[in-house]
């Protein structure tokens, strides 16, 4: 197996941080268990420690990676026959025009620096079969919160409104190098199929979460007053004390609906 050179460092301005733990790469590839014919597509494959084992199993693999010098190890490398490497930066990648565009299954080691942007990037993609990410345990933590939750927040009703979230299993720092001040944990995100009206209310569900969220300690009576009165949020069955964090996602469609409805009348 063709090693990568002991000169390549992680750079901190692409936040990399390499997996070098066998036993942690062997779960996270039983855990997207990859299989021949299936249309995979890696974001950041690094020194392709995930890229390897599934290769093996799926002969065929698109990686997505933009350090220009981990591009050419990748591309000269011999023991990564069946990869297929795109040079750019996945946040301006469109995934619908990748081959098996409908079909893809998406993972990947996701830099801490800009997690939430390439997850809200993919959700908005359609045609995406799952994903399994590696992140930062505590965003996994908010990715999977439950109202009621200090955890639970914008990130958490934006990404389960597009897809179901399922932890796999946390990532001591040993396992990489160099060994972030973090613990990591690994996700596993299964898109809804969404309508386009479903797709439509996004917008106003954004905007109903992030003026909800930037003022999470005051009641939504006090926070959401530019959308509802008191009782237009008894009347959606709310408690106008409530706190952002104690009002579910369903509710918050509930609400973004109604904003949406009331701005085209």
């Amino acid at each position: 197996m063709a090693l990568p050179p002991l000169h390549m460092k992680a750079r901190k301005r692409f936040g990399q941080n390499f997996l070098v733990n066998d036993h942690i790469i062997s779960q996270i590839v039983d855990a997207i268990n990859p299989k021949e014919g299936e249309h995979l597509v890696e974001i950041g494959p690094g020194h392709a420690a995930i890229t390897r084992p599934v290769l093996e199993r799926a002969k065929k693999l698109t990686a997505i990676e933009l350090d220009r010098d981990l591009v050419e190890i990748l591309r000269h490398d011999p023991f990564l026959k069946g990869l297929t490497i795109i040079e750019a930066d996945a946040l301006k990648v469109d995934f619908q025009s990748l081959e098996g565009a409908g079909k893809l299954r998406v993972f990947g080691n996701l830099p801490y620096n800009i997690t939430s942007p390439i997850i809200f990037h993919l959700l908005g993609q359609k045609g995406i079969l799952d994903m399994h990410f590696m992140l930062q345990k505590e965003v996994v933590e908010r990715l999977a919160a439950a109202p009621n939750d200090k955890d639970f927040g914008r990130l958490t009703v934006m990404t389960q409104y597009h897809a179901k979230v399922i932890p796999m299993l946390i990532v001591p720092p040993s396992a990489f190098r160099p060994a972030p001040k973090v613990m990591s944990a690994v996700v596993r995100l299964q898109p809804k199929e969404l309508s386009d009206e479903d797709r439509a209310l996004v917008p106003y569900l954004n905007n109903v979460t992030t003026t909800a969220f930037s003022a999470r300690r005051k009641t939504i009576r006090n926070s959401l007053s530019k959308f509802f009165t008191e009782q237009q949020l008894e009347d959606h069955g709310l408690d106008p004390i409530l706190r952002a964090e104690n009002i579910s996602v369903e509710k918050y469609v509930e609400l973004a609906k109604d904003i949406k409805y009331r701005d085209k009348v």
